[in-house]
């Protein structure tokens, strides 16, 4: 059934079909889709990847055909905190571009890293099924020139389409079905190797079959190093990728740094003022505790708007809200966190009573929680980062709060009062949980290929050395109750490196 029969018959439901039985690795597909999308040089919303399989003399070059998965369910419209990603009533995954902020979630998200951001216009970006094609009547750009047919496309809700009569009659797979992203690119025989973005050895030198390999750190190639392999059950090398680039960098290791400061400082005095260790009429409390919040919110709010490729639509966070992207409730939620100081800070400031303080207080509290631990939510949105889905990342952050507020609390308490004795041993407590959270993350069974190799990454790779410092800092803040305030403080600039560790080394395994 062609296109125009397809509209013409109803509603259709898009799906697509590669047979990599066909595919000469042409490339064909490619230069048709950088042509007919103006897409620039540097990236792709569809290429080729080639894996070599077996030992010589018998070796097999396998292809695959890499672009979108047209998800029925997919994760990067349910983390666009804009809508700027969304889905058609057709099935079709397409953008708009004109309210994209650049935010990259929706390429933390993806699970086959089809989404880049694109270098002109600073907006994400990826295949779109060719939908101004469909619409009227044309096939996509890459089904049109693919000289073997290849590749093909079918409407899923004609049960006489010869393509969906294809899936259902004959073997076909998918990328990534445990992601429960629902698929609707399906590849008939494929080789495993090119499915599995780290089953393959990567190149030891520095090129692929006829181009150069990209190393820059903050760029990924498929492929498992040498170090760190997975024994497989044939032998695989990749000879030609595309690199992408790792969506989220030091920025938003800082900004989960600075946030557990700003919401840390509220809760460890709050909780003060709960256990009498501290007086809610003190210097400390009204003045100093919700200023140095602010100061770590403004800067937590500063890194979060800079990371942006779009930096002048950051209010589209606020006026075109996608309320189940966590993106847009963390934003509120920090925005409520910091109405909270503000008024705790202006009602201190006209002298009120510790009645009204202590109302604010209480809500205080609850902005505070919803603000240190709102990223595991977010993170968990990012479904393409296995490393990301712990369910223990929620009480994680808490620690890690309670470890950053006592931290921060640190310099304003006088040497051998109760203050410091409150301080020094809720720091070294929250060090020690922090300490019992990493030792889990890193020596638990890992149900996945993509997190145990984050771990690795973590541990003994590329962010080994800030894992480590972080992990003896924290260890010398357990020794607070005896030394003083000194290696809480050691302890508090230490989690920096574990906050970038971790966030980084999630990124660090390939999905293409």
């Amino acid at each position: 059934m062609s296109v125009v029969e397809s509209l013409e018959a109803g509603q259709p439901k898009w799906i697509k079909v590669i047979d990599q039985t066909k595919c000469i690795g042409c490339h064909a597909c490619s230069t048709a889709c950088k042509s007919e999308n103006l897409v620039p040089l540097g990236v792709n919303r569809t290429y080729v990847k080639a894996v070599e399989t077996g030992v010589f003399p018998q070796v097999r070059r396998n292809f695959q055909v890499t672009r979108c998965n047209q998800c029925e369910n997919p994760p990067c419209v349910a983390i666009c905190p804009t809508q700027a990603m969304y889905q058609r009533p057709d099935g079709i995954v397409d953008f708009d571009k004109s309210i994209c902020i650049g935010c990259k979630a929706c390429m933390a998200a993806c699970p086959y890293d089809a989404i880049f951001i694109n270098p002109d216009d600073h907006t994400a970006e990826k295949c779109n099924f060719c939908a101004h094609r469909i619409e009227v009547g044309l096939e996509p750009a890459c089904v049109t020139i693919c000289p073997t047919e290849a590749i093909l496309i079918g409407n899923a809700n004609n049960p006489d389409d010869k393509v969906t009569k294809l899936v259902h009659r004959e073997p076909v797979t998918v990328r990534r079905g445990e992601k429960s992203t629902r698929p609707k690119l399906f590849y008939k025989g494929a080789h495993q190797a090119t499915l599995d973005p780290i089953a393959a050895r990567q190149p030891i030198g520095d090129t692929f079959m006829w181009s150069e390999i990209n190393r820059s750190p903050r760029i990924l190639n498929s492929g498992h190093v040498v170090e760190h392999h997975n024994n497989d059950s044939v032998e695989s090398r990749l000879v030609y990728d595309v690199s992408h680039s790792m969506p989220w960098g030091w920025r938003v290791s800082g900004y989960t740094w600075t946030k557990g400061i700003a919401t840390g400082v509220a809760l460890s005095a709050l909780l003060g003022v709960v256990l009498k260790k501290l007086s809610i009429t003190s210097t400390f409390t009204r003045y100093d505790m919700p200023i140095v919040a602010l100061i770590a919110l403004a800067v937590t709010g500063f890194l979060l708007v800079t990371d942006l490729k779009q930096p002048k639509r950051f209010l589209y966070l606020f006026t075109k809200p996608h309320w189940k992207s966590w993106l847009v409730k963390g934003g509120f939620i920090i925005g409520a966190d910091g109405a909270m100081l503000a008024l705790w800070l202006i009602l201190a400031l006209l002298g009120a009573s510790s009645t009204a303080m202590g109302v604010v207080g209480v809500i205080l509290a609850a902005t505070s929680i919803m603000a240190s631990i709102y990223t595991a939510y977010l993170f968990s949105q990012a479904r393409a980062r296995d490393l990301w889905q712990s369910p223990l990342r929620v009480p994680h952050l808490l620690s890690q709060a309670l470890l950053l507020g006592s931290a921060a609390l640190a310099p304003f308490v006088n040497s051998g009062n109760d203050l410091q004795r409150y301080v020094v041993w809720l720091g070294a407590i929250a060090c020690l949980t922090h300490l019992g959270f990493v030792l889990v993350e890193t020596t638990i069974a890992h149900p996945t290929s993509h997190s145990k190799a984050a771990v690795w990454h973590m541990t003994r790779g590329r962010y080994a050395g800030a894992f480590w410092i972080s992990a003896v800092c924290v260890a010398i803040g357990v020794t607070s109750p005896a030394l003083g305030v000194i290696p809480l403080i050691v302890a508090g600039v230490g989690l920096l490196g574990y906050e970038h560790a971790y966030i980084q080394a999630g990124q660090s395994v390939p999905l293409a």
